[in-house]
């Protein structure tokens, strides 16, 4: 853990009906947890993290609000999608129960994207709902899950298809969590990064094409970033708390991403989150250039700039196979966004001009995937 604290940005998500909150970004956050969980006013705090987060953290933070008067349990889950279960929601409430968690309580959820989730559903559940913050330690965490609300758990049939909205009482975003990242991992990361200057803003985009590197090593750029998707999605979120419209356009390549996940049983020694979400928005581009809605070459860009970031870009390159074109769209028609069993998809008229596209022929969709399979 940095022993040096530097806070150098605060975004503040304005919700109304007092569940205003702040997302705290910087190095060396996690030093100083303890006295801003206890501002909120909590006695005590269950933590919930994975073992490898845990090994790494745990005993520092546990620490940290213990010193601020905090009485702290730590619960600690198998690290991977895995845990997002029913199985796993059971190991995290039960855990929070017995250690006496109580309603005027907090939840504290340490870790990337699983926990964050996982951590926040069981919040949600728990004696009707009691407060939780969030310490997100994934670049992909820090920039995307962590802020909104969205909390939930995987079924057999599909990802995130049951959960609740369920918002953060804090988010606490410690950038220096991010130098012990696997590569892999903030590559991963990096797809929801870029994610943000396709949906809306092709100077963002740009910037991160300037910029690549600089995230990647740990330079000013990559608080910059973690900064700027952090404003766009808490602007996204006060406008559309519930994804009732323009929210939905925070999942670009996430239709084909989570059928993707489904299809390789949510293995991340196969494929994570943000490698599908790379393939995803690649395919949403490529599909919508098939469509005419937009230039090739835009297409093009996409797929490069993320091959360039090291990420998968195709559904050959998902290790053991993605399953047939059938098997893809079987999956999909089991996405969040389906009405009346019609596709919903995000589409693109070109970078940084994204659009919900309701209704979308699934044989029109069958044929490109036919098509991307080779």
């Amino acid at each position: 853990m940095s022993r040096t604290t530097v806070h150098s940005e605060t975004v503040h998500v304005p919700l109304d009906g007092g569940r205003a909150y702040d997302i705290l970004i910087g190095r060396g956050l996690l030093a100083e947890i303890g006295p801003r969980v206890a501002a909120l006013g909590a006695r005590a705090v269950g933590v919930v993290s994975d073992e490898t987060v845990a090994a790494e953290y745990g005993e520092a933070v546990t620490a940290s609000l213990a010193r601020a008067g905090l009485r702290t349990a730590l619960i600690a889950v198998a690290p991977g999608e895995g845990s997002k279960s029913y199985a796993g929601f059971a190991q995290v409430c039960d855990g929070l129960i017995a250690h006496r968690v109580e309603r005027g309580d907090l939840v504290l959820a340490l870790g990337g994207g699983v926990v964050g989730d996982l951590a926040g559903f069981a919040a949600a559940s728990l004696r009707r709902g009691v407060r939780f913050v969030q310490a997100p330690t994934t670049l992909l965490a820090q920039v995307d899950s962590s802020v909104g609300g969205k909390t939930g758990i995987n079924s057999p049939h599909g990802k995130n298809l049951v959960g609740a909205f369920h918002q953060p009482s804090l988010v606490i975003a410690d950038t220096a969590s991010l130098d012990t990242l696997s590569l892999r991992e903030m590559r991963a990361g990096y797809a929801e990064v870029a994610k943000y200057g396709l949906i809306d803003s092709p100077e963002f985009f740009a910037w991160c094409e300037a910029n690549l590197a600089e995230i990647f090593s740990g330079g000013p750029a990559r608080e910059a970033a973690v900064a700027a998707c952090c404003r766009a999605k808490a602007g996204v979120v006060v406008r559309d708390e519930r994804e009732d419209g323009e929210r939905a356009l925070l999942n670009l390549g996430h239709t084909f991403a989570h059928a993707l996940e489904r299809l390789t049983a949510y293995d991340s020694a196969r494929l994570v989150h943000g490698e599908a979400v790379a393939i995803g928005l690649c395919l949403a581009f490529r599909f919508s250039a098939r469509l005419g809605l937009c230039p090739g070459q835009d297409a093009g860009r996409v797929a490069n700039h993320l091959a360039l970031a090291g990420l998968p870009t195709t559904l050959a390159q998902v290790p053991g196979g993605s399953g047939d074109a059938d098997q893809l769209l079987d999956a999909m028609r089991q996405d969040k966004k389906v009405r009346d069993g019609a596709l919903t998809f995000i589409l693109a008229r070109g970078i940084g001009r994204s659009f919900i596209a309701p209704g979308i022929d699934a044989g029109a969709v069958r044929e490109f995937l036919v098509t991307e399979l080779g």
